[in-house]
């Protein structure tokens, strides 16, 4: 690019032309008519520079900058990104363009002064009324030439720009286009020809040619290729050679044809395959013709090949139809193998004569081969070989490889993306364009793709293989030769006259166009003869979007192509036409609401457009087209809401309940009130340590939802019942306060930690200055459980004696106390501690820390008897104690002669809220401990074990107590917003908040299956009812939007939900003792409440689909406690709108005796119901294939509707029949009931496959195989993943139908629906009977033992091919499948391999 960069940079000297084609630009619409690299692109560029001032932002007005190839959208935007300071968007269609909707071009134009695009995405925008003319300042047209007929550079001027034109021509965009070939006529033409075709050119452009007045005045500047014809003599093939290829082939044809027809698809991809097959032969029989043997060989070879194998052609013929197009290839090749010559080191460049002799090239190759070898010694040849076919692109680039490979020239190919024959990126064309550019390759065999803009300066030679078709082909292919001296080589059979003439005709073109266009350029443009003056069409006024009758059929074909299909059929449009009365009858796909539009004409082709112009017409004013005339469409609803298959991690705050919070200094100057709550713990284990009680005292009643609450902890020895009751009101001083602030602390801190550390840390922070707001309760050590209010153990909460020197020395005040109330004074009864003498009364029931070893322990008294002089209980040697402590620790005892003192390690604060318990802890840690008290530091007194035992269950009790306060509040917040009396209890909340991560007894994951369950059914019925116009396919789109992980995320954002939600496994380590300020970061209150207070503490990152689960877990607990109206509530408070009670009409078209169509009377006895419609009965039975005038619909809409009902009042009914069972297996019973499949299977033993109305041949011949593989089933099986035969989807849709027919019949009565079907569908699955599928199953086992399991898919004859592996212990397990698509296939070998791994772990025992 780095050249062409140059050539054109505006700094440069400007030529005389280039001026005066820009000054003639700026005064009115022009089009450049100049020869390939005259250098039209920088006129281009100097032009946007004029009109750069009324484009820069904050202006509205744009440039738009149109090209008829992606490549050159890539080309021309970087060279106006590079010459001018605008800022320049590109599109097309592949960067998902056609998708967009209004709101992202407004986006798009908001940030963009130049947009370069392809024609066909502006003409979609201005007929969509994305775009309006009015905002184009200057419109180019690079390649203007393809203005012609109904090509998108024709339409956008005849549909919009002449149409305007006509009204308000002041706010037209400045015309400029850019050619090397004003004329795209084939064959050979006359100057008055030319010379009409000008005229007209320009009246469509509304603009004038611009032109030099001779070809010298550009050859002063630009070099000019030399054409040189080349002749060859055509050869036939050898000895009837072409005849007997052609018969081999037909042979072949034949077979294949007969193959398909035998392979059960349907005729839409019958046809597709046939088609394909027919035009294979045919490019096999042109090699053959026009190349030679030798090249249909390579063609076949190449398109056998599965991994080169890609095929656009037609429609997808589907698997099966693409394994029989490979399998004709392949047989092809066989069939041209047999006149190739055999050997290792033949070549088919060895001998080029004897090889044209043998027919296995043709002179036209060997004269191109000739051709190239006369530049043998040219240096750096860069040469472009023009061809029409792709075939021939791809069998000369194999040909010339090996043929040239001694002159060490590199040869590749380039075709359009879209070509049939092969799959070349946009992104390799790229590259093989700078690699042309670099001198990498030397020669590019190319179709028109190079033809038209493409920048490949260097080329010095360039062929036409194949003749050019049109006049503006061969100019432009003669354009590639931009190097001074280079060659164009025109290849022409010998004594094809017309081919000479037309040659000669082209070579003179150039020179007849410039004249004719400078004789009538004083001539004023006129309105072109034909355009959308006497086309109709039809406009919506609000947006300005258009259908005329050239973009009518079109637009309905698309419509149909996004309304719903299943494999068995695909949805299109029906034309029926009346020879006689000239009348037309489009009939439009039965799960279209539109069915017929019937219009008059004057003939056929025409007829056709009316009716599809006529049908645009009633389908906008239906609600079917937006007003943007596109279908209506689930991308809409995504722009107003994120995909739910997206999840985000975003940082979320985390709340606090108020009721545990002082916001403001309290007085303490005087008595305080609090409000006591007594915290009993019933042990359910024996163990020789008994709990105490424990007093809450908090600044307020916690409510009537609190006043007794009662959950079960887990601990090592077995669980622990929780009873918390409201105990009255107690007043405390601010001593006492301070008081029980630093005994809780003091006791938490080292239960937490074990560290005198971090308890040093702690008690410093008290003596600071106290933040507000914070976190500020007390939990204190009670004398008795029944008194009210409760008796605070003042004795033990004043029993601190915290050593504060660094070593280790304690202040002994509450010794000195001790000492003068304690009765016995004898020398016998003082003890010597590590740091002083103390009264045994002060060691009995302390806690002690001992600094040879860091720990702590709880005495429990004196073991009087024993001393540091005992033999102490060991393993292996006798040991005193006093030896023991100097052999292991280096301390020798001092007062040996002490009792010992009787000891426990302190307990540990865990988490005991979790469902897994603890390890028992060894025995060394639990059991009794015997400890020197001169190496004891007492740190507190009078505490008794059983107090500091209760302590260590604390922090898992006041995380519980915090995440009830934060369920009360949420209920507080969302009756805040209601007059409704609808009360849930708070244990329901609390587990609607509780995420799985957190590990305890119970979580939200029943509740969200629940409310996942109603949801899509409320969802389902409201969007049915509402939207009676809206297939299934949209109905779909809209609830999954509705329903989405993402939606419900923002509505629960939007409701503040995401502070309330229990995230992860509580650790006492981060719980925040109340008082302690050391690493407090503090409370923010959130104004969430009128009636309470919540407070941010922090925050955690948390995942979008967390919050989607809990608004769903929500919606479950206000369903299982307070019914539908409850739920109905709660998703109104969300921001859900249903209505269940609200009447609305059913429209739907009656069918006359809808008994002669199906058998009413045995279906309504098969449901047990009579039906008040039996249009109904009709509709549920019909399948989108069966497309007759008198059934107005299929069953999708229904479908839709007994989807979501069925899989809720199943739901509900395992929910309710099995209570205790847990959120895992109703989840997998849930799945085992609700499935396709198992409907399938229902539906056989019913016998509703023969009643299904349908036009599938596929269809049926898949119902037979799997009624027949029914037969083998057990009757008593709940699911049909057992067969292994494909499982017809039409089968289970069959039986939602049926569930939707009679909700709608009955007035949306559930209980009707499920009297009717549960019969049909027993037995449902149980506990017992339940089978997982087995793809899940195997998942499950592997994930479980740890198993290694690797799965591969390929392609087998056409058809899916799944291979699973799974090793154990070094011995592989493993099985491959082919099924008619992937998902059956993975089902049989999962299958299969989880059967022998199953038979493999019972020979094992």
């Amino acid at each position: 690019m780095s050249s062409n960069q140059i050539d054109i940079d505006p700094q440069n000297f400007a030529r005389s032309y280039q001026i005066d084609a820009l000054e003639k630009a700026m005064k009115q619409n022009t089009i450049v008519f100049l020869e390939t690299g005259s250098g039209k692109t920088l006129i281009a560029i100097m032009l946007i520079r004029s009109y750069a001032y009324q484009l820069r932002k904050p202006s509205s007005f744009v440039a738009v900058f149109l090209v008829p190839t992606v490549h050159l959208v890539n080309q021309q935007s970087e060279v106006v990104k590079l010459h001018t300071d605008l800022k320049v968007g590109k599109y097309w269609g592949e960067l998902g363009v056609d998708f967009w909707d209004a709101n992202t071009w407004k986006n798009e134009l908001a940030k963009y002064e130049v947009l370069v695009m392809t024609p066909q995405i502006l003409l979609d925008a201005l007929r969509h009324g994305f775009f309006k003319l009015d905002i184009i300042k200057l419109l180019i047209f690079d390649e203007c030439h393809n203005a012609r007929g109904n090509s998108a550079y024709a339409c956008i001027l005849k549909e919009f720009y002449h149409v305007q034109l006509r009204s308000t021509p002041t706010h037209l965009p400045r015309i400029f286009g850019m050619t090397a070939c004003l004329v795209k006529s084939k064959g050979i033409i006359s100057s008055d020809a030319f010379g009409k075709q000008i005229l007209e050119f320009e009246n469509l452009m509304n603009s004038k040619v611009y032109t030099v007045t001779k070809e010298s005045v550009l050859a002063e500047f630009i070099p000019f290729s030399t054409p040189k014809v080349k002749l060859y003599n055509h050869v036939e093939l050898p000895n009837g050679m072409s005849m007997k290829l052609e018969n081999q082939l037909l042979t072949l044809k034949r077979k294949c044809v007969e193959s398909l027809k035998e392979q059960n698809l349907n005729v839409a991809s019958v046809d597709s395959a046939v088609k394909n097959v027919s035009r294979l032969c045919e490019n096999f029989m042109f090699c053959v013709r026009d190349l030679g043997v030798w090249f249909a060989y390579q063609a076949a070879k190449l398109l056998s090949c599965n991994e080169t194998f890609t095929y656009f052609w037609e429609n997808n013929a589907g698997d099966a139809g693409e394994g029989i197009i490979k399998n004709f290839s392949l047989a092809a090749f066989g069939v041209f193998s047999l006149y190739i010559p055999s050997g290792p080191k033949w070549c088919i460049g060895d001998d080029l004569m004897a090889n044209l002799d043998a027919g296995l090239l043709t002179a036209r190759v060997n004269c191109l081969v000739q051709s190239l070898m006369e530049y043998r010694e040219k240096k750096d040849l860069r040469c472009i070989v023009f061809v029409e076919r792709v075939i021939t692109a791809i069998a000369l680039q194999s040909f010339l490889s090996e043929v040239l490979i001694s002159m060490g020239w590199t040869v590749t190919y380039m075709a359009g993306s879209r070509s049939g024959l092969h799959s070349q990126r946009r992104n390799e064309q790229f590259d093989i364009i700078d690699s042309f550019r670099k001198g990498v390759v030397n020669i590019i065999i190319a179709t028109q793709i190079l033809e038209e803009g493409l920048d490949v300066q260097r080329c010095n030679l360039v062929v036409r293989f194949d003749p050019s078709k049109t006049v503006c082909s061969f100019i432009q292919s003669r354009g590639r030769a931009r190097m001074e001296g280079s060659d164009y080589i025109l290849m022409v059979r010998s004594g094809d006259a017309s081919e000479f003439s037309r040659v000669k005709n082209y070579l003179s073109s150039g020179n007849v166009m410039r004249e004719e266009s400078l004789r009538y350029s004083s001539l004023p443009c006129a309105p072109p003869k034909s355009g959308m003056y006497s086309e109709e069409f039809y406009r919506v006024e609000t947006t300005g979007a258009l259908v005329s009758l050239s973009s009518s059929v079109a637009l309905i074909y698309y419509y149909c192509s996004q309304l719903p299909s299943d494999g068995y059929f695909r949805p299109t449009p029906r034309f029926t036409f009346y020879d006689d009365s000239m009348v037309c009858t489009l009939h439009l796909p039965t799960s279209c609401p539109l069915q017929t539009v019937r219009h008059e004409g004057p003939n056929k082709d025409m007829l056709k457009k009316l009716v599809c112009l006529e049908a645009c017409r009633k389908l906008h004013e239906i609600g079917a087209l937006t007003d943007y005339l596109l279908p209506e469409s689930v991308k809409d609803e995504v722009n107003e809401c994120h995909s739910g298959g997206i999840c985000i991690e975003e940082k979320h705050i985390n709340y606090f309940p108020g009721e545990l919070v002082f916001d403001l200094q309290p007085h303490f100057d005087k008595l305080y009130r609090w409000h006591c709550y007594t915290i009993v713990m019933k042990q359910n284990f024996d163990y020789d340590v008994r709990f105490k009680n424990v007093i809450l005292l908090v600044k307020c009643d916690l409510g009537n939802d609190f006043s007794h609450t009662e959950f079960e902890l887990l601990v090592n020895r077995g669980s622990v019942i929780v009873n918390i009751a409201y105990a009255g009101i107690i007043h405390l001083n601010p001593e006492q306060v301070s008081m029980g602030t630093k005994f809780q602390v003091t006791v938490l801190r080292l239960l937490i930690d074990h560290s005198l550390n971090k308890l040093a840390d702690s008690m410093e922070s008290l003596k600071q200055h106290e933040i507000f707001p914070s976190v500020k309760y007390l939990l204190l050590p009670s004398m008795d459980s029944n008194r009210k209010p409760p008796n605070i153990d003042w004795n033990c909460v004043s029993s601190l004696i915290f050593p504060t020197s660094a070593d280790y020395s304690t202040e002994t005040t509450q010794n000195n106390c001790h000492e003068t109330c304690c009765p016995d004074r004898s020398y016998d009864h003082y003890v010597h501690t590590k740091d002083q003498v103390l009264c045994r009364c002060m060691l009995m029931n302390s806690l002690v820390f001992t600094p040879h070893n860091g720990y702590m322990y709880c005495i429990t008294g004196f073991l009087d008897g024993t001393n540091g002089s005992s033999i102490m209980k060991s393993k292996g040697e006798v040991l005193t104690y006093k030896k023991y402590y100097h052999s292991k620790h280096g301390i020798n005892l001092q007062y040996e002669e002490q009792s010992l003192l009787s000891g426990r390690h302190i307990f540990t604060a865990h988490n005991c809220l979790r469902k897994q318990q603890y390890k028992h802890e060894k025995e060394s840690i639990t059991g009794n401990v015997e400890l020197p008290p001169e190496l004891c530091i007492i740190i507190m007194s009078c505490i008794s074990v059983g107090t500091l035992f209760s302590f260590s269950l604390v922090p898992s009790i006041m995380h519980r107590v915090e995440s009830i306060l934060l369920a009360i509040n949420f209920k507080k917040l969302q009756m805040d917003h209601s007059t409704s009396n609808i009360n849930i209890p708070t244990m329901k909340i609390l587990e609607a908040i509780t995420t799985k991560k957190c590990q305890e007894d119970f979580n939200l994951e029943s509740l969200e299956t629940l409310g996942d369950s109603f949801l899509k059914y409320a969802v389902s019925q409201q969007l049915f009812r509402r939207n009676k116009y809206h297939h299934e396919g949209l109905l779909s789109s809209q609830k999954e939007r509705m329903v989405s992980n993402n939606f419900l995320y923002k509505l629960g954002c939007a409701r503040k939900l995401q502070g309330f939600i229990r995230y992860k496994c509580f650790d006492p380590k981060d719980w925040i003792i109340p008082g302690d300020l050391s690493g407090f970061s503090g409370l923010e209150e959130v104004s969430l409440l009128t009636s309470g207070k919540v407070y941010a503490m922090g925050s955690r990152h948390m995942k979008s689909k967390v919050v989607a689960d809990v608004v769903e877990g929500l919606l479950g607990a206000y369903l299982i406690t307070g019914g539908e109206l409850a739920a109905l509530f709660f998703m109104d408070w969300l921001g859900i709108e249903v209505d269940f009670v609200k009447e609305v009409p059913n429209d739907t078209q009656l069918i006359s005796q809808p008994e002669r169509i199906v058998n009413v009377n045995l279906i309504e006895s098969l449901l047990n119901y009579s039906f008040h419609d039996p249009s109904l009965l009709v509709e549920a039975l019909t399948h989108g294939s069966y497309q007759l005038p008198e059934i107005s619909r299929c069953y999708q809409r229904l479908e839709f509707l007994g989807d979501s009902v069925l899989d809720y009042l199943i739901t509900i009914y395992m929910y309710a029949k099995y209570p205790g069972m847990s959120p895992g297996q109703l989840t997998d019973l849930r799945s085992s009931a609700v499935n396709n499949d198992c409907y399938a299977l229902a539906a056989v033993k019913a016998g509703l496959h023969k009643h299904i109305l349908h036009a599938s041949p596929l269809l049926h011949v898949q119902m037979k195989d799997f009624v027949e593989s029914f037969e083998q089933l057990s009757l008593y099986s709940t699911s049909g993943w057992e067969s292994e035969t494909p499982v017809p989807k039409a089968l289970g849709d069959v039986i939602e139908s049926l569930a939707g027919a009679v909700l709608v019949d009955s007035g949306y009565n559930k209980e009707t629906v499920w009297k009717c079907v549960r019969p049909i569908l027993e037995p449902l699955a149980t506990l017992d009977t339940m089978k997982l599928h087995p793809v899940r199953e195997l998942d499950e086992l592997c994930r479980h033992e740890a198993y290694e399991k690797e799965i591969s898919v390929s392609d087998i004859d056409g058809k899916p091919s799944v291979t699973i592996e799974v090793k154990v212990n070094g011995i592989s397990y493993k099985d491959t499948r082919c099924g008619i698509n992937k998902k059956t296939a993975k089902k049989l070998a999962a299958k299969t391999v989880l059967q022998n791994l199953k038979a493999s772990m019972l020979e094992d025992g």
